[in-house]
């Protein structure tokens, strides 16, 4: 009975080991081939400094690390089969940037380590249960962007006290969309100013929502983070153009497409802060006892480029507080 009770004690043991997912039981990766998932566009920055803060930590694309990538380029209709193509080259972890991104990847594994970064907020989009770990195959950058929604339209006000009216398109079909038009309107309810929402679900959708839209009807445009809108994103700032009206948006990088205005974490440095992540995982920490991060600072950005272009004066005090100037 005794050796009985031990043999049926160790396979209880093999049989958990066997059923556990891998990233339970990380081990120093040696070669490790690294999947990246990325709408790029705008959010290529977040793969350079990714590869950039590897490089620096010893992890070198071609010597010892290999990286494949898989760049939707801002389509998000066929992220699952994209991102099953990824899986098939077998990477021994998974880098996913942008929330819809992290999102498919989470659908597709639960066994492979994922670090994720610009997302909203992780545990409000289903990507964890909890903060600051996620006991599961994830973790990453978090840009926290429905806390600074708030902020960003104050900036926004700050340039053009007089506004009243505001549009924004908001993607139904991504929650990262329509969680931070809902964090909008409380501080919109809190500033005094209306929002004129259009839901959109494709190009077509934006279209009609800008063209409908009459010249003097609102006073401003305001970006949330959207994959959709973030692609076709020239519509928006050729419309604010056209009826010289300032654009707020969340990317630095939207700058160069002529927004009027940024504020948020900088792209290339959230890479960089997600390549420190993937090195501990690279030297054998299991991603759930890795705690996710938020960026380490905000930026403000300024086109003042677009503000002439427009006929918008930046005060002073704003120019001053500003980290990155478009001249």
């Amino acid at each position: 009975m005794k050796m009985y009770s031990i043999s049926f004690g160790i396979v209880l043991v093999v049989f958990n080991l066997v059923g556990a997912p891998a990233w339970l039981f990380s081990a120093q990766l040696d070669n490790a081939r690294i999947g990246v998932f990325t709408p790029g566009l705008t959010l290529g920055p977040v793969r350079e400094g990714m590869e950039e803060g590897l490089a620096r930590l010893g992890h070198l694309r071609g010597k010892n690390i290999t990286i494949v990538v898989e760049d939707t380029k801002g389509i998000a209709a066929d992220l699952a089969p994209r991102m099953a193509k990824l899986l098939s080259a077998k990477p021994d972890v998974l880098v996913a940037v942008s929330t819809d991104h992290a999102q498919a990847a989470k659908r597709a594994t639960s066994t492979v380590p994922i670090v994720f970064a610009w997302v909203g907020d992780p545990v409000q989009v289903g990507l964890v249960d909890s903060y600051p770990y996620s006991k599961s195959n994830l973790t990453g950058v978090t840009v926290i962007g429905d806390t600074l929604t708030g902020k960003r339209l104050q900036v926004l006000l700050e340039i053009v006290p007089k506004t009243k009216r505001i549009m924004v398109l908001v993607a139904a079909k991504e929650s990262v969309s329509v969680s931070a038009f809902r964090s909008l309107e409380p501080a919109a309810q809190k500033f005094g100013v209306q929002l004129v929402r259009h839901d959109v679900t494709d190009k077509g959708d934006i279209v009609k929502a800008l063209e409908e839209m009459p010249r003097g009807s609102v006073d401003a445009i305001f970006h949330v983070p959207s994959t959709l809108v973030r692609t076709n994103f020239d519509l928006l700032a050729k419309r604010a153009e056209r009826d010289r009206i300032p654009l707020a948006v969340h990317e630095d990088g939207l700058l160069e497409r002529e927004a009027l205005v940024s504020y948020g974490p900088n792209t290339r440095l959230v890479g960089l802060q997600a390549a420190n992540l993937l090195n501990k995982i690279l030297k054998g920490t299991g991603p759930g006892e890795i705690m996710i991060e938020t960026p380490d600072r905000f930026f403000l950005g300024i086109n003042q480029i677009t503000a002439k272009q427009i006929g918008i004066k930046i005060p002073p005090e704003i120019l001053g507080r500003a980290d990155r100037l478009v001249q």
